[in-house]
C-alpha cells in the first residue's frame, strides 16, 4: 500500500500544497501541532504500515518538529520493511536494512536545522511579545467567548458544574475556562 501522510498545524492552515498528485491508497492527514509524535492519524498510519508499504512525506518538518523524533520515526518505519520518502528534500529511505549513510546525513542536518530555524522563530516571537507587553500594545489573543458566555460559564461554574463539562459545553480548553473565571474573580 502507499500511504501519504499531510499534517499542518492549525486548523487554518490549507493541506492542499502538499503531496499534489502524488497517487496513494490512503491518506493520514491531521491538523495539529507537530512537536510530539502523540498525533492520532500518525499513530494510525504507524499501527497500518507493513512490509512493502511506501510513506509519501511532502516535507521531513511535516513528518516531525525535532531530529530525535524524526530520526525515531524514520526508523520505526523503514524497521516494519516500508519505505519513506520525502518529496521536497528528494531523500528516500528503504525498509531493506541498506541504508545510504550519505541520506541519513542529510536528513540528521536537514532535520537538526529545521528545529534550529523553529526554536529561533519561537525566541523571536517571544521576544516580540515581551516588547509588545513592556509598550502596553500586547493584549494577547482574541476572546472565544462573547461576554454574555462568560456570564453564562460563571453562572454555571456557580452551580458546581465540572470545568470538564463547560469546557465542553463552550468548545475551549479546561485552561481557558479557568482564565475567564479567573478574570472575574
Amino acid at each position: 500500500m502507499i500511504f501519504n501522510y499531510i499534517r499542518v498545524s492549525t486548523v487554518e492552515q490549507n493541506t492542499e500544497r502538499q503531496l499534489r498528485d502524488v497517487v496513494c491508497d490512503r491518506v493520514y492527514e491531521e491538523k495539529i501541532s507537530g512537536k510530539d509524535t502523540n498525533r492520532p492519524q500518525l499513530q494510525a498510519m504507524l499501527s497500518n504500515i507493513r512490509f512493502g508499504d511506501i510513506v509519501n512525506i511532502h516535507e521531513m518538518s511535516r513528518l516531525a518538529r525535532n531530529t530525535r523524533d524524526l530520526l525515531n520515526l524514520v526508523e520505526d518505519i523503514t524497521s516494519k520493511g516500508a519505505t519513506i520518502v520525502f518529496h521536497k528534500e528528494n531523500l528516500t529511505f528503504k525498509g531493506d536494512g541498506k541504508q545510504d549513510p550519505y541520506q541519513k546525513m542529510m536528513m540528521t542536518m536537514l532535520g537538526a536545522v529545521a528545529e534550529l530555524e523553529r526554536s529561533i522563530l519561537l525566541e523571536r516571537q517571544r521576544e516580540g511579545i515581551a516588547i509588545a507587553k513592556a509598550k502596553g500594545k500586547y493584549k494577547g489573543g482574541k476572546n472565544k467567548l462573547s461576554d454574555e458566555q462568560v456570564v453564562e460559564l460563571n453562572t454555571l461554574h456557580k452551580q458546581g458544574i465540572p470545568i470538564a463539562r463547560i469546557a465542553k459545553q463552550f468548545k475551549i480548553t479546561r485552561p481557558t475556562v479557568y482564565s475567564y473565571l479567573k478574570d472575574k474573580m
